[in-house]
């Protein structure tokens, strides 16, 4: 199963050249993220999951560039690992039916007292394994 965020695009996230400039990517997976851990669980009276982890890498995969702003995009997210203390997330960013850059992202749980990674927790594998999918 795959999350689906729709994501705003900003017409100052568009550069130079007219497309959406590359950092502006990792932004987008970041507010698609706190859409699938935080705001789509709390919008179904679920308790959010996983504020406390951050992006310990991020490799982006630009296929397509984006010309337009003022609009929203679709990003779709999944799970391809879970470790003890951390977990992987895919994601596709979709423009008009077309995929236009993948994400990888490797997230650690960290303790929000001690700033030191910690290990998930049941309710957060139980939740991410509802999204595993095979690494193609």
């Amino acid at each position: 199963m795959r999350h689906s965020a729709k994501v705003h695009v900003r017409w100052d996230d568009l550069d130079a050249f007219g497309h959406i400039n590359n950092a502006a990517y990792l932004v987008f997976v970041q507010e698609a993220r706190a859409d699938f851990t935080w705001f789509t669980r709390e919008k179904a009276g679920k308790k959010p999951l996983l504020a406390d982890m951050v992006v310990a890498r991020a490799e982006i995969d630009y296929i397509e560039p984006i010309y337009d702003g003022g609009m929203e995009i679709e990003c779709q997210i999944w799970i391809t690992r879970i470790g003890n203390a951390s977990f992987e997330m895919e994601y596709e960013l979709i423009h008009k039916g077309v995929i236009r850059a993948r994400v990888k992202t490797t997230q650690v749980a960290v303790s929000i007292e001690t700033k030191k990674s910690r290990p998930l927790s049941d309710e957060e594998r139980e939740f991410l394994s509802e999204y595993l999918e095979e690494t193609k």
